[in-house]
């Protein structure tokens, strides 16, 4: 990788391909998700290597749903397996660990190990690690807004308070900075969903790799697409 890039501090990616990966190769969708989830695991130190401090990747969201019952069935073994073992990784890395995405439609044991891993990591100073679960952007602001409402609805505040930086607070990710990048696999152009109000002023990279094979070198190679670019905020050059 060149010396003297502009790291982006937070890197969003839309994991996508896994099965379609898998398919090319004559296995079972199941298998590419599995090696997906492998695919995080090197990610997330090779991003804390390049210096990235916030990395968010798009796991399960509120549409997924919709999949064969099979599908989800396996994909929920997966996370429940993956969270397992991210409390002694990420205490190893220094990785703080974040979910993001309405909860209660996951089962109880998910729920509890998402705490489990939340409360362990919490005071680790690395990388903030966010993985949405369950997430949509859609969902989120209405829920955000709806706590809002609500503040409006009991006099706490009057709709005339109600300022952008409300709804930022209310977010999910209010514990986050907007993405600086985010990076979508296996050549799907849309964003899905996700962080849209977050990513107004992303930067947007596409690449036709599949999730499983996207590694240290295609993440080199976003990183440094981004930092040829000149950003701008409302005309703005940054």
């Amino acid at each position: 990788m060149e010396e003297n890039l502009n790291i982006p501090a937070h890197v969003a990616i839309i994991l996508d391909g896994n099965g379609r990966w898998a398919k090319e190769k004559g296995m079972p969708r199941n298998y590419g998700h599995m090696q997906g989830a492998k695919a995080v695991e090197d990610i997330l130190v090779d991003a804390r290597d390049m210096g990235i401090k916030y990395l968010t990747v798009y796991a399960f969201s509120t549409e997924n749903w919709s999949r064969p019952e099979a599908e989800v069935s396996a994909l929920m073994t997966i996370l429940r397996n993956y969270l397992k073992t991210s409390i002694k990784k990420s205490m190893k890395n220094n990785v703080r660990c974040r979910v993001i995405g309405e909860r209660s439609k996951l089962s109880a044991d998910i729920q509890d190990a998402i705490n489990e891993l939340e409360e362990a990591t919490k005071d680790n100073t690395g990388l903030t690690f966010t993985i949405a679960i369950n997430y949509g952007s859609r969902d989120e602001i209405t829920r955000a807004v709806r706590k809002v409402a609500d503040r409006v609805a009991s006099g706490e505040i009057s709709s005339s308070d109600i300022k952008e930086q409300m709804i930022t607070e209310n977010l999910d990710t209010n514990f986050l900075p907007d993405p600086d990048l985010l990076i979508r696999t296996c050549n799907e152009q849309r964003i899905s969903n996700f962080l849209l109000w977050q990513c107004a002023y992303s930067e947007f990279y596409y690449t036709p790799v599949a999730w499983p094979d996207f590694n240290k070198a295609e993440l080199e190679k976003a990183v440094e697409s981004y930092s040829g670019r000149t950003r701008k905020f409302g005309g703005l050059k940054t």
